[in-house]
């Protein structure tokens, strides 16, 4: 990354910045998409003993739903595609 590539990724109020070469957000650079980040993984795998076996069409369903919910998070709070 260059020198004008930092400065405005520290400018900028985006929690996830564009990755330069693929499609797509990279990891986040705000200490609030690293909390929306730690909160999806505690979501996700905080109930998954319970959830898992006999109920697992229900875990699934409910990653399915954290998912899309993350995803809507990064696209809301993600630098906007030039």
């Amino acid at each position: 990354m260059s020198v004008s590539e930092d400065k405005d990724l520290l400018q900028g109020t985006w929690w996830f910045p564009l990755r330069r070469r693929l499609p797509g957000w990279g990891l986040p650079v705000r200490w609030q998409g690293w909390l929306v980040f730690a909160a999806y993984f505690a979501l996700l795998l905080g109930p998954a003993p319970i959830l898992h076996g006999h109920l697992s069409g229900y875990f699934m369903t409910y990653a399915l739903v954290l998912t899309v919910i993350l995803g809507l998070v990064i696209v809301l709070k993600g630098e906007k595609p030039r």
